[in-house]
């Protein structure tokens, strides 16, 4: 609970770096010179808990919850500063659910800086190293205006710079490479074929059981805890 009030006051306070110099660090620290904000108590939400490409927490975990985020979404900055760590401090930290990200883009516009799309394949290459949680929440926790292409090549390297054991440049090139790009269709495919429309959009399922949509928008925690009991109770 502490995690998440906290994080809510850094995003409150919202960026406060000014520009980062081009030297970055060859591996990621949250301790270094050019970390973003929020970069220490990013890495205590997530530290211990295992992660594989995607997915947070215990893979045999009873209970899953599949999010589709938007990196520059106002509304998935709100869920994942305010909810999430009291999700990751209460179910997933005890190996009761696990939560698999799928990283949309949906709120660029054509013509547009491609801030969404960026914040997708960059956020995908994290994954390759097993990162994607803690990378998406530092860019979450500095999030600009929609769409004012804050999120560029620069902020995509700061972003990794802040994260302990992320091999910076290796985030950006993986980001153009194919595999980013197979995951990006898989992802896009599925929100198509799902009907979805909105960010974020959530579901949950018991292990074995077909996911169901629970959350269209931002959702109630009170309710989604709720939920998310009954789905580990299977």
């Amino acid at each position: 609970m502490i995690v998440a009030v906290v994080l809510a006051v850094v995003l409150t306070g919202g960026s406060k770096s000014s520009t980062p110099p081009s030297n970055f660090p060859s591996v990621g620290s949250a301790s270094s010179q050019v970390a973003l904000p929020g970069a220490i108590l990013v890495r205590n939400l997530f530290k211990g808990i295992p992660q594989k490409g995607l997915v947070l927490g215990n893979p045999n975990a009873p209970a899953t919850l599949t999010e589709f985020i938007d990196l520059q979404c106002p509304v998935c900055q709100e869920f994942e500063s305010t909810m999430l760590p009291t999700l990751v401090q209460k179910y997933v930290r005890s190996g009761k659910l696990n939560i698999k990200m799928q990283p949309w883009s949906i709120r660029d516009f054509p013509g547009g800086p491609g801030d969404s799309t960026r914040g997708q394949k960059a956020t995908i290459a994290a994954s390759l190293q097993n990162r994607a949680f803690p990378f998406a929440e530092i860019l979450y926790l500095n999030q600009g205006q929609e769409n004012s292409g804050w999120l560029n090549d620069n902020m995509v390297l700061t972003a990794a710079s802040s994260i302990d054991g992320l091999r910076v440049q290796q985030v950006p090139n993986d980001a153009g490479s194919s595999t980013v790009a197979s995951t990006v269709h898989d992802v896009d495919s599925t929100a198509t074929a799902g009907g979805f429309n909105s960010t974020p959009t959530l579901l949950l399922n018991h292990k074995g059981q077909k996911p169901q949509v629970v959350a269209r928008s931002l959702p109630d925690l009170k309710q989604l805890e709720s939920q998310i009991q009954s789905a580990i109770a299977g």
